[in-house]
Parts: C-alpha cells; structure tokens; sequence
C-alpha cells in the first residue's frame, strides 16, 4: 500500500505517543520503534532521538492521528495493539486511546474491540507487522502541495 509522507510521519509519531502511555519504554518496543522508523524512511539517528525524548517531550501533542484512509488506520491499530501486547498486558491508557484513534478515523468500537481480542489470542508479536506492507510515495505529498497551491 503506497501511503503519502505526512501519513508514515503520522504512523511514527502516533506509534510513539502510544508506548509512552504506560510511562515506560520498554527494549523490545524501543527495538520494534527503531525497525518501524527504517521501514517509514527515518534516518536512524532521528528515530534513536525521538524515542530517547518521547517521555520528556511535553511539546508533542498527545491527539490520535487522522489517517487519509480507514484503511491505514487499521494497520496502524493492529500495530499498536501489538506493539501494547509486548508486555503481555494492553494497558488501559494504551487501549483507551487506540480506541480513540479508532473513533478519529471512523472505526466501530465493536471493530476495535474484536481486533484487540485477536491480538490478546494471538500473544505473541507477528512475524510481519502491518507496516511492513507500506511504501513511502514521496512524490504524493509534492503533488498535493502544488494542487493545493494552484486553487
């Protein structure tokens, strides 16, 4: 699935605001962080920072991301449902707000709901993340900047 800039940019910084709801980052999601960042296209020293800084960063805002599909935003939930479950435990600041970002981008409770009772079933991290079927199109938000300038 081709996704624009500001959307991998959305997953990184949405998948870090989640593992700082529990107050702890732990070596396994720091490692899981790290592999997301390569896979979105961030530098590794950008991505080392952010997660080093995400517990003391009081100047991001803690909101649920809006996705530019429905879609994205599933993979971005599954993701983060697996990403909670690396502690064996999805802790309820850490549901309470990927339901949230469920409700943002237009998602059922129900559906949020049964995705987490597959995840909590499956206890264990997946081989392949959801992200990892992503592709960065570079070129996506160049053009919508310039058609947002021609009107």
């Amino acid at each position: 699935m081709n996704i624009a800039v500001l959307d991998a940019s959305l997953y990184f910084k949405g998948l870090l605001l989640l593992i700082r709801k529990d107050h702890k980052i732990s070596n396994m999601e720091a490692q899981l962080m790290k592999r997301i960042g390569k896979s979105l296209g961030f530098e590794k020293a950008f991505c080392n920072r952010a997660i080093r800084e995400i517990m003391d960063n009081k100047f991001i805002e803690d909101v649920p991301p809006r996705f530019s599909s429905a879609i994205l935003a599933m993979k971005f939930i599954k993701d983060g449902l697996s990403f909670s479950l690396t502690d064996n435990v999805v802790h309820p600041r850490e549901e309470e707000w990927l339901l949230s970002v469920a409700l943002t981008n237009g998602l059922s409770r129900d559906w949020f709901l049964a995705e987490k009772d597959v995840a909590e079933k499956r206890r264990e991290l997946p081989e392949q993340m959801e992200v990892d079927d992503l592709e960065i199109d570079f070129t996506q938000s160049a053009r919508e900047e310039k058609n947002e300038s021609c009107q």
